[in-house]
Formats: C-alpha cells, sequence, structure tokens
C-alpha cells in the first residue's frame, strides 16, 4: 500500500515516519522546499525523541522519501492524508485555509481509487464539506477522518501503541482501506473505532477540552491547598488513585499551551456559539488557563517583595512541555514578558536550545546550561519540568546563586529536598516551612 502525506508538521511527519516502520511505502510532501531538503538529508525540524532515528532507519530501507512534488506524490497513492496546520484565527476559530489548500492541490492529480483521510483537526463539518468541495471539481473519491491524539515528546510511542484508533468513514471501502492501514496494531488489541465523520470530528475536540479542563480544575484547586495549608501534589494522587479518574493531566503549574488545547479548546467554542450553544466548563477552562499566567507572574513578584527591576532572573525551562522545543502559545511567554516590562534582567536555559525561543525572546542571554544560568541570580525559576532539572545539585546552585530563591512552577522538588539545601522555596499548591536544622533535632 501507497500512502502519501500532506505536510511535515508535527502530526504528518510523525504520523508518515510510523506509517513508514509499519511497513508501507510512505511519501511525505510539504511546500517548504528547505524543510524537505533538511528531511532528505536526514535533519529533522522539530525536537521528539527518536524520531532522526526512525527517519534514517526507513529512508535507507526506501520506504519513507520526501518531496514538494504533489502531482507524483498522489497520482498513485492509495491513501492520502492531510496533515496540515489549523491555527487558531484572532477570533478563536480555526484557519482552515491550509486545509483547503492543500486539497485544491490535490485534487487534479488524485488517484481516483485512493481515499483522502483529513487528519488535520478541523471544526465538525469540515470533512463533509471538503467532499462537497471535491465533487464541484468533479472528484468523486472516498473521504474520511482520522483524528490524532499524539503528545509531543511521546508522540512516536502514542503512534505505534496509542489508547484507541478513531475513524470517521461512510463507505465499506474507506473502512477496508483504513483497516489495513492500522491493522499491525491489532497484535495489541488496539480499540479500532468506526464513527460517522461528525462523532470522529467532535471527538478529537471533546478530548482536549476534556484534558485541558482536568489541568485548569487542579491548578484552581492548588490555589485553594495555598489557603488552606494542604499540599496539591499529594490531592491530586489521592484523586489519580480513584480509577474514575485517572492520574494524567493533574499536574498544578502555570497553565497548559502548545499546538493543541489553546487553540482547540477556542475552536470548540467558536463552533458550540455559532450553533447556539453554551459549553460552559469549556468557556471557565479557557479563562482559568488565561488568568492562570497572570497569577504566576504575581507568585513570582510576592516571592520577590514585589520588586523585580534590576534583579537577575534564571528562568530554566521555556518550551510548553519538556522533551519538546515547541513554543506555541507556551505560558512562559507572557511569563517572562511580563517580568521583562517590570525591570527584571533575564537569562534563559532550556535543553531543547529551541530555535523558536530564541526568536520569540530576541535580545535575552541564553545560556548553555543550568548552573551557568543561574551564576548571580536573585531568583530562580522553574517554567518547564525537563527531567535534567530534577537531578541539579540544589547545593551547588546554591553556591552560585547571590539569593538563594528558588520559584518552582512545576513542583518538580519535594519540600523536604530543598530544606536541607538551603534554599527559600515557592511552589504550586504547597505551603513551604523553612526548616532549622540544630544538631539531633529540626525545628520550624
Amino acid at each position: 500500500m501507497k500512502i502519501t502525506v500532506i505536510g511535515t508538521g508535527y502530526v504528518g511527519l510523525v504520523s508518515g515516519v510510523c506509517f513508514a516502520e509499519f511497513g508501507f511505502d510512505v511519501i511525505c510532501v510539504d511546500n517548504n522546499a528547505s524543510k524537505i531538503l533538511d528531511l532528505q538529508k536526514g535533519n529533522v525540524p522539530i525536537c521528539e525523541p527518536g524520531l532522526d532515528k526512525l527517519i534514517l532507519k526507513n529512508a535507507q530501507a526506501k520506504r519513507l522519501a520526501f518531496t514538494t512534488n504533489i502531482e507524483k506524490s498522489v497520482e498513485d497513492a492509495d491513501i492520502i492524508f492531510i496533515a496540515v496546520g489549523t491555527p487558531s484565527k484572532s477570533d478563536g476559530s480555526a484557519d482552515l485555509s491550509y486545509v483547503y489548500q492543500s486539497i485544491d492541490e490535490v485534487a487534479p492529480f488524485m488517484n481516483k481509487d485512493a481515499v483522502l483521510v483529513i487528519k488535520s483537526t478541523v471544526p465538525v463539518g469540515t470533512t463533509r464539506s471538503i467532499r462537497k468541495c471535491l465533487l464541484d471539481k468533479g472528484v468523486v473519491v472516498d473521504v474520511a477522518f482520522n483524528p490524532e491524539f499524539l503528545r509531543e515528546g511521546v508522540a512516536i510511542e502514542d503512534f505505534m501503541h496509542p489508547d484507541r484508533v478513531i475513524l470517521g468513514v461512510e463507505s465499506d471501502k474507506a473502512k477496508r482501506i483504513l483497516s489495513q492501514v492500522y491493522r499491525p496494531l491489532y497484535v495489541f488489541n488496539t480499540p479500532i473505532m468506526f464513527t460517522s465523520l461528525e462523532t470522529a470530528e467532535l471527538s478529537k475536540y471533546a478530548s482536549n477540552a476534556f484534558l485541558a479542563m482536568k489541568i485548569a480544575f487542579i491548578n484552581e484547586i492548588a490555589d485553594l491547598c495555598e489557603s488552606c495549608d494542604a499540599d496539591v501534589n499529594e490531592v491530586a494522587t489521592a484523586m489519580g488513585l480513584d480509577k474514575r479518574i485517572g492520574d494524567q493531566f493533574l499536574q498544578a503549574g502555570p497553565g497548559y499551551g502548545g499546538s493543541c488545547f489553546p487553540k482547540d479548546t477556542s475552536a470548540l467554542k467558536d463552533f458550540a456559539d455559532k450553533l447556539g450553544v453554551n459549553l460552559s466548563l469549556v468557556n471557565e477552562t479557557i479563562k482559568s488557563n488565561n488568568s492562570r499566567r497572570i497569577k504566576m507572574v504575581e507568585k513570582i513578584l510576592a516571592a520577590c517583595n514585589n520588586d523585580v527591576k534590576g534583579k537577575n532572573i534564571s528562568v530554566l525551562g521555556v518550551t510548553f512541555k519538556a522533551n519538546t522545543d515547541d513554543m506555541r502559545d507556551s505560558p512562559s511567554i507572557h511569563i517572562i514578558n511580563d517580568l521583562l516590562q517590570r525591570g527584571a534582567n533575564i537569562k534563559i536555559y532550556d535543553p531543547s536550545f529551541s530555535n523558536q525561543a530564541m526568536q520569540i525572546f530576541s535580545g535575552i542571554e541564553f545560556s548553555n546550561n543550568a548552573y551557568d544560568n543561574c551564576n548571580e541570580a536573585d531568583v530562580v525559576i522553574i517554567l518547564t519540568d525537563w527531567s535534567e532539572f530534577r537531578a541539579l545539585s540544589l547545593r551547588e546552585l546554591n553556591k552560585r546563586v547571590k539569593n538563594p530563591l528558588l520559584v518552582d512552577l512545576r513542583n518538580i522538588y519535594s519540600l523536604t529536598e530543598v530544606n536541607a539545601s538551603g534554599f527559600n522555596y515557592c511552589s504550586v499548591g504547597r505551603i513551604f516551612k523553612k526548616l532549622k536544622f540544630t544538631e539531633g533535632t529540626i525545628t520550624s
């Protein structure tokens, strides 16, 4: 089976590479010639653990290729995946221009026996609209919708061992071909769910909105914990042990960001508003997350006696989550820019060495490692929970900083280990009581 993937962004590239790993012949297409040239050379444009090795392996096996030539890529394809971006417009709605541009480009050259699959996240009704658009052009093909549920940083694992695969189809042919595409997952007993186009489209938005709501919820519980001397980490653990709730997405912090949750909650709200349906929980989730970044700035200011002017601030981690270089809607953007406006001097270290970050925070000094970044710092702020930050020697940091103040917005340290380091500590949803160590006793 020959598969063509249109778009080599996060979803398109990971999907294409993993389909090749399944054993299919895959061509990934993009109109960005420089990106395609880099991929042909084995240079990966995104930070995703293990992706470079899979690209090299499958390219050498002649199962994976990259090109800008749409005509040759789709004329013999059995299945064509559209995996281009659907960013938010200024009003919160999904920008579908890249999707329809891709349809216009593939339509004249499609194999009439091919199945066209929309993998981009699109509002309910879009896939049906695309089918009508193709019919208006005289192109009669089967059209399906296949949402992706990939988490950045573990996207390969998510693709190869998914919780489920959702397939919106309207013909036996599309069902049969897509069953063949995902046949390698049957060995893992992966649930394959066939639905209508609209149900599949809504399942993507509903899933992301629910996960975003869990994050907003635990962040509000963290605020409550700080007011009643409870520990949000322990509260989240207690909640997560309930199988009806689960322990994922219950980590308190500066709020959600990235390429999915912000735009998908906004697009779902916009779609519901147009239908006259009030999604009050989704609306409040968006409001709560937007205000979260303001609260984090207030927390930092409170730890610094409400004055950061002229202070040296070491920021550790700026990507929206660990194991990615993605800066899209990262909470760090608002927080750092606010501190800069208040006169702070900021140095940044992020293990991804993100080019996106360097462009966004132009004029700010970037360091090559965490320890150097903390030299002469008045305050150290952890914004992203990279694993290497968990293994830092706080005693060594204490020797380097000007003032031993650590603001940990990801709660990666236990209160006990911070106490032993000599740092003053501010985290999320936990009250830090600095202990005095005297011979044979520990007192508050």
